[in-house]
């Protein structure tokens, strides 16, 4: 059972009769036992005349996804399959990060009747938020007490990862557009296949010239190139304990998740096959085989349970799930943390054999501005102090990127927002050089 308010405001009111009859000659405690008598038989009227809330039965409607960021309305229908009018209070049981409003819900059901009731939901992280029970309480015709019940009404949402650096990817796709329909190059290098023939201009490479077909035209035909297709790009998500480090609003890692849904994007639009793995000790994560438009959908769906383990990463075992997805990658990205050489030490290690296979590795890394913008402290001593600490770390960033490119790969960081764009760019650049 429950009690609400107006019990304790009758109960109170009892100190009125209680002194004046008391003032009258009266003995007080008996008639401050008779108001308690007549609250607790009021109480019991109440609780007995009260709707039995196990007589609801329930169902929801919950959107199966939703990204983070975005409202959702899960709906929940209860039917009064008692003979009683059930009068009261409703509260779906989320869980406090899926922002689930109004916490409570006046309800009125008749009996045999159905009511449906709308609760607002935006979700404050990504993952699977749910709801384990539905708490009914039913007041009694007087307003002083009633029944409560906990009902059992499980239901799930997904949150999906925002992808708010979904809004450069225009721009990308049509610099792809650019280089991949009029920007073919005469000369063939790594990473290129044959575009088409057109006739000979002065000023071209004449070593570009295809005589079989210039033979067959009977004018010179000259060969042209264009960056190649069908390539494969591997993506390896740190979930390790430096992954869970806060740059800027967000997590690492949740830049790190904004980079690889642009990457993947635009290199599906380039033809190219992607393949993803977020590991830190064991697979947390894993998309291989989705092509054209169900990549993306695949991708979301399968990051947007993932978090960051307080745990080292072990970079052997990554490295080879990343062997796994793709025996022979042509790019291979590594998203995870540049920020100092004992934190980096288990990738650097590994790096070595992975670019000796021929692959172009690129390390990628989400770093905070803040040290960046203290370093150009001065004034006062204080100031001075977290200058030199900030020089000091981004001293140890630059000292980690030149140790990643001695290991024969590529470094890249940037400020969590920049990041997505900018490895994009790199992707561009290797696409344009022929280097993928």
């Amino acid at each position: 059972m429950h009690v609400t308010g107006r019990l304790a405001a009758l109960a109170a009111f009892g100190i009125v009769p209680v002194v004046l009859l008391g003032a009258a000659g009266a003995d007080p405690w008996l008639v401050l036992a008779v108001w308690v008598a007549v609250c607790t038989a009021a109480v019991a009227v109440d609780v007995a005349a009260a709707a039995d809330p196990r007589a609801l039965r329930m169902d929801r409607a919950i959107p199966p996804r939703v990204r983070l960021g975005e409202a959702a309305e899960a709906v929940v229908r209860l039917v009064n399959t008692g003979s009683r009018r059930l009068r009261g209070w409703v509260r779906d049981g989320w869980q406090p990060t899926a922002g689930a409003q109004p916490a409570r819900l006046a309800v009125d059901v008749p009996p045999g009747e159905t009511r449906s009731l709308r609760v607002r939901l935006a979700p404050r992280r990504r993952g699977e938020l749910r709801t384990a029970f539905v708490a009914v309480r039913s007041t009694g015709p007087l307003g002083l007490a009633g029944r409560q019940r906990v009902l059992d009404a499980p239901g799930a949402i997904r949150v999906l990862p925002p992808f708010r650096s979904r809004r450069h990817l225009p721009s990308r796709i049509a610099r792809l557009r650019e280089l991949d329909g009029s920007t073919s190059v005469q000369m063939r290098g790594q990473g290129t296949e044959f575009d088409s023939l057109r006739p000979y201009v002065r000023g071209d490479d004449v070593r570009s010239i295809d005589w079989r077909a210039t033979a067959r035209a009977g004018t010179t035909m000259l060969r042209t190139w264009r960056p190649e297709r069908d390539r494969h790009i591997v993506v390896v998500l740190d979930t390790g304990r430096t992954a869970a480090a806060r740059v800027g609003d967000s997590t690492r890692l949740d830049a790190a998740v904004e980079a690889a849904l642009l990457l993947a994007a635009l290199a599906q639009r380039a033809g190219d096959h992607v393949h993803l793995v977020a590991f830190d000790r064991r697979v947390r994560a894993r998309v291989s085989g989705a092509e054209g438009p169900a990549l993306l959908p695949a991708l979301v769906d399968a990051l947007s349970p993932v978090d960051a383990q307080l745990i080292d990463t072990d970079w052997d075992a990554a490295l080879a799930q990343a062997r796994r997805l793709a025996p022979h990658p042509s790019l291979l990205v590594l998203l995870t943390a540049q920020e100092s050489s004992d934190a980096a030490r288990g990738f650097l290690g590994a790096l070595p054999g992975a670019a000796r296979r021929g692959t172009t590795v690129l390390v990628a890394s989400a770093t905070d501005s803040t040290p960046a913008d203290a370093a150009r402290g001065h004034g006062t001593s204080d100031a001075l102090y977290r200058a030199a600490a900030a020089e000091a770390a981004l001293a140890a960033v630059d000292q980690v990127a030149r140790a990643v490119e001695r290991a024969g790969a590529q470094a890249l960081t940037a400020p969590p927002d920049d990041l997505p764009p900018r490895l994009a760019d790199r992707y561009l650049d290797l696409k344009r050089t022929g280097r993928l």
